[in-house]
């Protein structure tokens, strides 16, 4: 792979705007080739030498513990913590003067008394650039050669490659300066996370009158005397070192005193509490509260060092790149520019700041401790990510239950043609009772091929799909695996249609077999059991995920949302007609159905009519609440005006419902008039808020300025695709009930179907422009909250 697309590969897609824009500078370097080629003064080809080297950088060690005892190790665990900078360390009056392990001076690079600095080669060199570096406007090259033919084109390179490594410069500072400011938060609040631990552990602890003295004499290690104010808290004293005895010194527990603990996880009766009472619950210092501060933690502290990796991984990449483009440089025009460009490079900020390297070690020492354990393994990869790997049998079965699903589907078809089915006296029977119950598995699996074929494309197009719904990094499904799961599902449906083909009944009692009549349910049972199964297989982790979502959503709006909430949300709307199918499969097998003679009288009960109309309402109404629960916290307006769009899709639905039942002029001028609004206000939202599409002012016509997809004309398809795919409540209100060779309930999965499709066409987009969004504002990690506040600010400890 070439260096170009194994650099954009490699790079961390929410800073793509802030790396050097490797792919300008080498359009540059082909002007300059191209131009020496016409003047006949090509210079010789470049060696062909792999030009996609990549390094990695690895840190991780052996091991467990080296002769620590479980007291000392306990020791450690209700230690002070001084910081993992220095800033943190050091009190606003004073510096401590007792040596820290986690302490280190800030480096200084530049010296303020220099406003100018000059770099040129060595004597027996040749003179081509010289770089100026001002501290106020970063580095500027000169080319010394610029009045030699084509001389512009190269200047116009180093005019290119300066601005690309102050921008590099520029950001790195900040982002470096970020950290640190961060992990003196994180300091502060591990201090507070042990005082917390003193304080569950002995609740009646009081500060500072309870010091033990230890003596270091070789021969009695632990000979104690202690103080006139004995105290049961040998484990959770600070140890430091004197010239002739430690001295185990607590931490501060007074802190406690001033700090609001923000570690209630947000339920529905928290949530009522707040709304009823207006009062949070009181901080009791349990060990309830302590686990989840330390889970809180825990995760900030994972967070923070995948921050460090990204920081490293983005300075190594970017002078890789440089270094690179550099050398092409060189070959292209036969001159030796590179060794001092790169000499600057690496006596910059960007090559000689360590601090990331050096804080990366002290997180991983401080989290190893406090919350590994002192288990260096665990700790390493608790801290590290684990890479996914793809797996061949996910293939192999995939490819096994597709060509399994295609030789049952044309089995089917084979079936009914034979038997003439579509002409048998049962086809109606057997369309009006048994086919809406596999109805359900169809529009599952039609909505798991759509989201496989999102995945395949967010992927394509490097959209960080993994990030934007907060998926466990490691357990994300790929399109293989969803894929794997529809056709294993598509293979179960079609098996149990072939066990109910058979239309022959008995003559004497005039009914079906029992067991193949039961067939469905069975089916949808072990489709629950497989989605609540507790054990660790089948994708586990992604199927609790979505549980915890729609539970969410269920109880909207009781729970904070967030984007994958209403993104599932969104998802439910397109799926009305399973809802409808559950609602069948209770009637058909409780009270209104005889399975056993494949009758039933659902479509004439009252109350299935009620809740025909109610569960189609209930998924817009989750998406309702969601944008009230989102007016109320964020006071947006556009969430009420997204709540509006949501209330006239209710309306809409419940009109073309009651027409469906009742029939009639009025009602038809409902349905009609309120489907027109809503599919107005949804397109519209659609594609100007969601999609973020149709800018007069963007650089591509009526488009976004940024775009994933090469194609412009793919935008403009799917526009007008999605517009006609929203039309198809009109087959409602036509009265089309049937379409050529078509039952009336296989044209109900059709349509249902199509709008299943356009939500997976509407899921890519969505997702686009939430991805462009994040690029935009940089934005490439999760906001862990931490556990602790003071009292009296707004801004945590």
């Amino acid at each position: 792979m070439k260096f170009g697309r194994e650099f954009e590969t490699q790079m961390i897609q929410e800073w793509r705007e802030a790396y050097m824009d490797y792919r300008s500078l080498k359009q540059i370097l082909k002007q300059i080739l191209r131009y020496h080629q016409q003047k006949h003064q090509c210079p010789p080809p470049p060696n062909p030498q792999t030009t996609g080297d990549t390094a990695q950088h690895q840190t991780d060690g052996g091991g467990g513990e080296t002769g620590a005892s479980v007291l000392s190790r306990r020791v450690s665990l209700y230690r002070a913590f001084s910081g993992l900078t220095n800033r943190a360390a050091r009190s606003p009056k004073k510096s401590h003067k007792h040596h820290n392990l986690f302490s280190s001076k800030r480096h200084h690079h530049h010296n303020p008394q220099h406003h100018h600095h000059y770099h040129l080669f060595d004597d027996d060199e040749e003179h081509v650039i010289l770089i100026n570096e001002d501290e106020i406007e970063g580095y500027s090259t000169t080319f010394l050669c610029s009045a030699e033919e084509g001389g512009e084109i190269e200047v116009q390179f180093f005019r290119r490659l300066d601005r690309e490594f102050n921008k590099v410069l520029r950001f790195y500072k900040q982002k470096v300066e970020n950290v640190m400011e961060e992990a003196d938060e994180l300091s502060r609040q591990l201090n507070v996370l042990i005082a917390l631990r003193i304080k569950v552990e002995n609740p009646d602890v009081h500060l500072p009158s309870d010091i033990i003295s230890v003596s270091s004499a070789p021969s009695s290690p632990h000979t104690t005397t202690r103080t006139p104010a004995p105290s049961p808290m040998d484990v959770i004293r600070e140890m430091e070192q004197t010239e002739d005895k430690k001295v185990f010194k607590p931490a501060p527990v007074e802190m406690l005193d001033h700090i609001k603990l923000k570690i209630e996880p947000e339920t529905p009766l928290s949530t009522l509490k707040m709304m009823i009472l207006g009062l949070p619950s009181e901080q009791t210092f349990s060990k309830p509260e302590l686990k989840r501060a330390e889970e809180l933690m825990s995760r900030a502290f994972v967070e923070f060092y995948q921050k460090l990796r990204f920081l490293k991984s983005y300075c190594f990449l970017n002078q890789l790149g440089f270094a690179k483009i550099l050398k092409k440089y060189d070959k292209t025009t036969s001159r030796n520019a590179s060794k001092l460009y790169l000499n600057t490079v690496d006596r910059s900020y960007l090559g000689r700041c360590d601090e990331v390297s050096r804080l990366m070690s002290r997180v991983e020492a401080t989290f190893i401790k406090h919350f590994a354990n002192g288990n260096h393994r665990e700790g390493m990869k608790a801290l590290r990510h684990k890479t996914k790997r793809e797996k061949h049998r996910i293939t192999y079965f995939l490819g096994f239950f597709s060509g399994c699903a295609m030789a049952l589907a044309i089995a089917i078809m084979v079936l009914v043609h034979i038997r003439g089915l579509t002409k048998s006296e049962g086809r109606h029977q057997y369309m009006e009772n048994i086919f809406p119950l596999y109805s359900l598995f169809a529009f599952v699996a039609v909505h798991l091929f759509m989201y496989a074929a999102d995945i395949f494309f967010w992927s394509k197009y490097r959209v960080n799909y993994p990030f934007i719904f907060g998926f466990e990094h490691g357990n994300d499904l790929g399109y293989r695996e969803v894929l794997l799961i529809g056709s294993g599902l598509a293979v179960l449906t079609f098996g149990g249609v072939i066990s109910n083909l058979d239309m022959e009944m008995d003559p004497r009692t005039k009914s079906f077999s029992v067991i193949t009549e039961l067939v469905p349910l069975a089916l949808l049972l072990c489709l629950m059991a497989t989605l609540f199964c507790p054990f660790n297989i089948i994708y586990r982790s992604s199927r609790y995920f979505f549980i915890g979502c729609f539970f969410r959503c269920l109880l909207s709006p009781l729970y904070k949302v967030i984007l994958p909430d209403f993104f599932l949300a969104d998802q439910l709307t397109t799926q009305v007609q399973t809802f409808r199918s559950l609602l069948f499969y209770v009637c058909y097998y409780g009270w209104g159905g005889d399975f056993k003679r494949r009758t039933h009288t659902c479509y004439d009960s009252d109350i299935y009519k009620e809740l025909y109309l109610v569960v189609a309402i209930i998924p817009y109404w989750f998406r309702f609440a969601q944008c009230i629960r989102r007016l109320v916290e964020e006071k947006d307006k556009m969430h009420g005006l997204n709540g509006l769009k949501y209330l006239s899709t209710i309306l809409a639905v419940a009109a073309r419902t009651i027409f469906e039942m009742k029939k009639g002029t009025y009602w038809l001028t409902v349905a009609v008039t309120t489907s027109s609004i809503a599919t107005l206000f949804n397109t519209y939202w659609d594609i100007f808020k969601d999609w973020g599409l149709m800018n007069r002012n963007s650089k591509n016509p009526w488009l976004r300025d940024k775009l994933l997809v090469p194609s412009k004309s793919i935008y403009y398809i799917v526009m007008v695709v999605n517009v006609v795919l929203r039309l198809a409540w009109m087959q409602t209100v036509l009265g089309i009930k049937e379409a050529p060779f078509l039952h009336q309930r296989a044209l109900v999965v059709v349509v249902g179907s199509l709008e299943i499709v356009r939500r997976g066409i509407w899921n890519f987009f969505r997702l686009e422009n939430e991805h462009l969004n994040n690029v935009g504002k940089y934005r490439a990690f999760k906001s862990v909250p931490l556990p602790f506040q003071e009292l009296g600010g707004s801004k945590t400890m």
